[in-house]
């Protein structure tokens, strides 16, 4: 369904206001993400601006920035500019895949992957870092205020700087590894009352092997929330 007519559609789309529909439209040549998502993330900022939750917004897998896009519009457009905001990515497309990505159909993402080419296939999720920095500029969001780090997630979380606290946490790597580490380094930080946001659990198998892993191994109680039939959502409550 085109993000253009979502004000037609009053019977499913009735709770999006007119300022959701706006940023929906300004973000969508921007990302793959579907409008349930976007809405949950724009309704996850105002949640954590009514709240005064401390910490950061932090999104690793970044593709052209229409996820973080949305947010720091929304942010800029509520004159709430002090969160920093944490893009990781390759920048330079999708890292490669294990055997174990392979989505419900039991099909390797590999095996896909190879049959694209990376530059121009949406699949590899090619965007350069500059070509994302033009697009953060549409926000008005302060430049400052935005840190883009460079390379492979698992990588870079372990040897760059990370955010002390985190008020929102955005997961779209889609692969089991870097998921499973960026919850390990990241899911510590997020606040109590704080988000969680898996982009790909109902979609790739590795995504939702290292969220259930992370969750069993480390004993938490946690409700896993469905925003679409690939999203979900976790409330932080310790």
């Amino acid at each position: 369904m085109k993000v253009e007519s979502l004000s037609e559609q009053t019977n499913i789309y009735s709770d999006f206001s007119k300022q959701d529909i706006t940023i929906l439209n300004t973000v969508k040549p921007y990302t793959m993400t579907s409008p349930e998502r976007i809405k949950v993330l724009l309704d996850a900022v105002k949640y954590v601006v009514d709240n005064d939750l401390e910490g950061d917004y932090v999104e690793c897998g970044v593709w052209k920035g229409g996820s973080t896009l949305a947010v720091a519009s929304l942010l800029h457009s509520l004159k709430k500019e002090d969160k920093q905001l944490w893009l990781y990515d390759t920048f330079e497309g999708m890292s490669e895949p294990t055997d174990v990505d392979q989505d419900l159909q039991g099909r390797k993402a590999k095996d896909r992957l190879h049959k694209e080419d990376k530059k121009t296939s949406w699949v590899w999720a090619y965007s350069g870092l500059e070509e994302v920095k033009k697009t953060m500029c549409l926000s008005n969001y302060p430049t400052s205020k935005i840190t883009y780090i460079k390379g492979k997630v698992e990588d870079t979380l372990l040897k760059d700087k990370q955010p002390e606290k985190i008020a929102i946490l955005r997961l779209d790597t889609d692969w089991y590894e870097s998921t499973k580490i960026e919850l390990e380094l990241l899911f510590p930080k997020v606040v109590k009352g704080g988000i969680v946001i898996i982009d790909d659990y109902g979609h790739w198998k590795g995504s939702k092997k290292a969220v259930d892993e992370y969750i069993k191994e480390n004993n938490l109680t946690v409700f896993l929330s469905r925003i679409d039939y690939t999203g979900r959502l976790i409330v932080k409550t310790f």
